[in-house]
C-alpha cells in the first residue's frame, strides 16, 4: 500500500528566516508539509560555502517565492496566499508584521480559521516586546549563558544558537498542536513563542532553586552533584577528551579496577561519593594523568565494558563517521534532479510516513511560476508584468 507524507495537506506560508524558524517549517516540510518560503526579491545569493551551507541545511524541502512586501501590489499577493494557505509563520520582531497589516487580527479577516505562528526574542506583549536578538542573545536572556562557566571564571557561553533548535522545535510542536486542534474544532489560532521563554523552560532545576528555595544556582563547570568523578579529561593525542561520569560506589569499584587498582583510588579521601565530591580538584588531577596515557576512544571502550559511562568528545569528523549515526541513517541524499547533496536527516522516524528528502534548498524565486501560476491563477503575462515591476 501506498503512503501519502504526514502532512501532504498542509500548506504553509512561510516568512521565517535565519534559522529558529526555518528550523520549525523543515520540520514540517519533511513529512510533507508544502512549505512557501517567502523572499524578497532582492535577497542576495550566498557569497561563500558557509552561508551557502547554512541556507541549504535549513530551506530544504521548501518551495521559494519573490516577493516585494514594502509594495502594495506585493501586500495583496501575500494576502491572497494567505487564503489559500492554513499556517502563517513569521520571527521577525512584533512591528513587522503589524506595519505590513499581516498579523493576525488581520489575517482571520482574510481566513478566520488560519493559523499563525509569530517567534520573536521576547514575546509580542509588554515591556520587552522590541528587544531583538539571535539564539546567543536568547541563551543570555534565558540565563543558560551564565550558568555555561567554571566556577569563578566569566561565561564561555554554548559555542552555537543552541537556543535557536530549541525555539525551533518548540514552533514545529505548537504548529502541529494548532493543527491537531484545527482538525477538531475547524477553529485557527494565534501562537506567541518567545524564544527566550523556550529557553528558560529547560533550567528547570536553577529556576525552582531561586523561586522556591530563595538560592541563586551558580556555575558548576562540569561538575554534578549527582556523580564524582564528573568531568571531561584530556587524552592521548592533540585536543581528544574523553567526558567520564561515575554514579555510584559500584561504578566506583568498576571504574578502579578499570585503571588497574592504583594505590591512589584506596585512599579513604575518593572512599564515598561525598568524599569524591569534595576532593574533586585532586580526583581530576590523578584521573588526567592515566587519561593521558590512552586514546579517548580506548578508554571510552574499557570504561563501557565495565559499566562506567564514558564517551568521547567527538568533533565535525568523529560525527560524520559515527557507526550510530550511521546505523540509523542520519546523513542522507537529497534525491534532487537539479543538484546533489548531502544533509542531516530527521531523527524522527514514522513507520508508515517516513521523512521524504526530495528538494534541495531553492534558490529565491524558484517556484515563482506554480505558487502564482498555479495556486493563484494568474496569467504568464501577468506574472511577468509584476517581475518586471520588481512586485516578485
Amino acid at each position: 500500500m501506498t503512503w501519502k507524507s504526514a502532512l501532504h495537506h498542509i500548506r504553509i506560508l512561510d516568512f521565517t528566516r535565519v534559522l529558529a524558524g526555518p528550523y520549525a517549517t523543515r520540520i514540517l516540510a519533511d513529512f510533507g508539509a508544502e512549505i512557501i518560503k517567502v523572499q524578497s526579491p532582492s535577497v542576495p545569493a550566498a557569497e561563500d560555502d558557509f552561508a551557502r551551507g547554512y541556507y541549504e541545511t535549513w530551506n530544504r524541502n521548501k518551495l521559494s517565492i519573490t516577493l516585494n512586501l514594502d509594495n502594495s501590489e506585493g501586500l495583496a499577493l501575500a494576502k491572497r496566499l494567505v487564503a489559500v494557505s492554513d499556517v502563517v509563520c513569521e520571527n521577525f520582531t512584533p512591528r513587522v508584521m503589524v506595519n505590513w497589516e499581516l498579523d493576525y487580527s488581520n489575517l482571520k479577516k482574510i481566513k478566520p480559521d488560519i493559523i499563525m505562528l509569530s517567534m520573536s526574542l521576547m514575546g509580542q506583549t509588554e515591556p520587552w516586546r522590541d528587544y531583538t536578538g539571535y539564539g546567543p542573545t536568547v541563551q543570555a536572556f534565558a540565563g543558560i549563558t551564565g550558568l555555561t562557566a567554571h566556577p569563578g571564571h566569566s561565561p564561555s557561553g554554548l559555542g552555537f544558537s543552541y537556543a535557536d533548535h530549541v525555539a525551533g522545535l518548540f514552533g514545529a510542536l505548537a504548529i502541529l498542536s494548532a493543527l491537531e486542534h484545527h482538525q477538531r474544532t475547524g477553529e485557527g489560532q494565534y501562537i506567541d513563542l518567545s524564544e527566550t521563554e523556550t529557553m528558560s523552560s529547560l533550567l528547570g532545576d536553577a529556576i525552582l532553586n531561586d523561586t522556591m528555595n530563595n538560592k541563586e544556582t551558580t556555575p558548576k563547570g562540569n561538575r554534578s552533584p549527582e556523580a564524582a568523578p564528573h568531568n571531561v579529561y584530556r587524552c592521548h593525542s592533540d585536543d581528544r577528551w574523553i567526558a567520564i561520569a561515575v554514579f555510584n560506589d559500584n561504578e566506583w569499584q568498576s571504574f578502579k579496577e578499570a585503571l588497574g587498582n592504583p594505590p591512589w583510588a584506596g585512599e579513604d579521601r575518593f572512599s564515598t561519593m561525598a568524599k569524591r565530591w569534595q576532593n574533586s580538584d585532586e580526583l581530576d588531577e590523578l584521573i588526567t594523568k592515566w587519561t593521558m596515557m590512552h586514546t579517548a576512544e580506548d578508554i571510552m571502550v574499557l570504561l563501557q565494558e565495565r559499566g562506567v559511562a564514558a564517551g568521547v568528545v567527538q568533533n565535525a569528523s568523529d560525527l560524520a563517521h559515527d557507526p550510530q549515526m550511521k546505523e540509523r541513517g542520519f546523513f542522507t541524499n537529497i534525491d534532487d534532479s537539479e543538484k546533489a547533496d548531502i544533509s542531516d536527516a530527521s531523527p524522527m522516524k514514522l513507520s508508515r510516513t517516513p521523512a521524504q528528502y526530495s528538494r534541495a534548498a531553492p534558490q529565491p524565486s524558484r517556484d515563482n511560476s506554480y505558487v502564482y501560476g498555479q495556486l493563484l491563477g494568474m496569467s504568464e503575462s501577468e506574472i511577468a508584468r509584476l517581475h518586471e515591476a520588481g512586485v516578485i
